[in-house]
């Protein structure tokens, strides 16, 4: 039941359930991805208006230096930015180009202080939907009966988004159990699950 070894990059992969399952916190960290990919440019970077919006999202030093990073030369995007979006990058470029896109995107939500305020929502929280993992191939003797549950989550955001920053899984994981703990006596059935889902 493990998880990607960089759940993190895993932009735009999130599925509705995993039936084999992955752990609370791994879960977590592809719903904080969720979150962050449904706020941003809607239109692909294969499109040429997705392909303008990144370009000018990132016409900033800070955006330049992500493109760098992502590995494109200091000429071709000085070429990129006077041309405003009416290039036509190779796909490997358009691929570095979204790259550096939600790189920056990420980090600026974090920055901000947006996406602890999303989900904090005024101190009411937010309501999550937990998933158990599906038990259809394991043997009727050992299967449990469990449903997905909701649960109301406050408090925990700050601390969630910072982990999901600084890509502390250890700590996600323990705030996951910090979560379920408001499960009662269900809490081991949801260390593992198929997927979580925040009304955010």
């Amino acid at each position: 039941m493990a998880g990607s070894p960089d759940l993190w990059s895993r932009w735009g992969q999130w599925q509705k359930t995993d039936v084999n399952g992955m752990k609370g916190g791994e879960a977590l960290i592809l719903e904080l991805n969720r979150i962050v990919h449904t706020s941003g440019i809607a239109s692909p970077v294969t499109s040429r208006r997705g392909l303008a919006a990144r370009l000018r999202y990132l016409d900033s030093p800070a955006g330049r230096a992500e493109l760098k990073a992502q590995g494109v030369s200091l000429r071709t995007i000085r070429t990129w930015m006077r041309a405003k979006g009416q290039v036509s990058p190779t796909a490997a470029s358009r691929e570095r180009i979204d790259a550096a896109y939600w790189h920056r995107r990420r980090e600026n939500l974090i920055r901000s202080g947006w996406l602890v305020k999303h989900l904090d929502n005024g101190g009411r929280g937010r309501r999550m939907e937990i998933y158990p993992v599906d038990q259809s191939r394991v043997e009727a003797k050992y299967r449990r009966d469990l449903n997905a549950r909701t649960v109301t989550v406050r408090y925990i955001w700050a601390d969630l988004v910072d982990a999901w920053a600084t890509r502390d899984a250890n700590l996600v994981d323990e705030i996951w159990d910090d979560v379920i703990s408001d499960l009662d006596s269900d809490y081991n059935a949801y260390a593992y699950v198929s997927s979580v889902g925040i009304s955010a």
